[in-house]
């Protein structure tokens, strides 16, 4: 059994939870972004003290009025949102380093059985540059899982990584569960990750416990009263996630495009054309991105993003043709997240401008790029030095 009781005041947050997890099995920390599921997995960890806090995990005090067990001596292993690998050691390098914390503690399972348990086997001599985002997020959980935890914490190890990377690496965490007898704190926003995963699911929002129990049952009731109220699933499942668009994306993306030209919702030769100029961007790279917002599983935006090299710039510039966000989400902030993401994106990949098309009738929207520090160079375009 774990329990944990913390209270810790924020300016314009307070972190009230009272809990008694299983000692076993997955444990799902769900809520919306800001709902205490981070910070309440961080308590546990013992990176955020908190005055008064009480933890106790299988029997054993880690913290109350008179006893707080620093971090690196609670037998647990943390895996962040970032893979966090050192970039100067090779795969295996981190792997040694995680064997290095044991301090004394028996291995739940030796090197070899964590290399394959999680397919890594073919990546030992590669440096963390060299590997996907899924691959480093395995390195990370192998890394976690070397150290001989007894108790293993997870902050969202997924939501940096778009929807085929999470497909590769959710079978793994499966396995995890079913071979290991590690329980596992797993902090999700996501419903389908949850479903899959946990055993047990905790509620949060604002802060507070909402509700716990069986994750079947427990989830279902947290979602059913949004979902009567029509709001979209994941305004329980917290904020949007932006990610590339994958090919089973392009029909509910070929309907957004027609909402915004007004085009005819069946099966039009304008909506084929709209589906073939989206596939060709998806099966050539070098073409552009396409980038989706999804709330909850469901496409709720999308940004359409071609690649161009300017010769008087001296090296490659986004041209950002159609940011589309479905109307029942408007107004939420959900179109800024959008391109912020697009524009970090560009950053990362080293594009010198990003240069939007506007329509110069649209005062709000040419209002909402200007904020977003676009600047007007022609009627209808915007520009933004990176």
């Amino acid at each position: 059994m774990i329990e944990a009781r913390f209270r810790l005041a924020y300016p314009g947050f307070t972190l009230d939870a009272d809990l008694s997890l299983p000692a076993s099995g997955v444990t799902a920390l769900f809520g919306p972004s800001g709902s205490g599921k981070t910070t309440l997995l961080r308590a546990i960890a013992g990176l955020e003290r908190v005055p008064g806090g009480r933890l106790v995990f299988d029997g054993e005090v880690w913290q109350d009025e008179r006893t707080f067990l620093p971090t690196h001596r609670r037998p647990i292993g943390y895996v962040f949102q970032e893979a966090s690998l050192f970039p100067h050691l090779s795969v295996r390098g981190n792997l040694e380093y995680g064997m290095k914390r044991r301090n004394c503690r028996p291995a739940s399972a030796d090197f070899a059985h964590i290399v394959e348990l999680l397919g890594i086997g073919h990546l030992l001599e590669r440096k963390p540059e060299r590997l996907s985002g899924g691959e480093k997020s395995r390195v990370a959980i192998a890394r976690a899982l070397l150290s001989a935890p007894r108790l293993m914490l997870m902050d969202e190890p997924l939501a940096a990584l778009d929807l085929a990377r999470k497909q590769e690496i959710l079978p793994y965490l499966e396995r995890l569960h079913e071979e290991l007898e590690i329980p596992l704190l797993y902090v999700s926003h996501a419903p389908d990750e949850v479903a899959r995963l946990a055993d047990h699911l905790v509620v949060l929002e604002a802060g507070r416990v909402i509700a716990q129990g069986p994750t079947g049952a427990t989830l279902a009731h947290a979602l059913q009263p949004r979902a009567k109220r029509g709001e979209a699933l994941a305004d329980m499942a917290g904020e949007a996630c932006v990610e590339f668009a994958t090919a089973a994306d392009l029909p509910a993306l070929a309907d957004l495009l027609a909402e915004l030209f007004t085009l005819e919702s069946d099966f039009s030769p304008a909506r084929e054309r709209q589906l073939a100029g989206l596939k060709q961007i998806l099966d050539e790279p070098s073409l552009g991105r396409l980038f989706v917002l999804r709330i909850g599983g469901q496409i709720a935006g999308m940004a359409n993003a071609l690649i161009t090299v300017s010769t008087a710039l001296g090296g490659k510039v986004l041209l950002l043709e159609d940011v589309i966000v479905a109307a029942p989400f408007r107004g939420r902030g959900y179109g800024r997240r959008l391109v912020e993401h697009v524009l970090g994106w560009a950053r990362e990949e080293g594009f010198l401008r990003v240069t939007l098309l506007a329509d110069r009738d649209n005062a709000p929207a040419l209002a909402f790029y200007e904020r977003l520090g676009f600047e007007p160079s022609a009627m209808v375009v915007r520009r933004k030095r990176l």
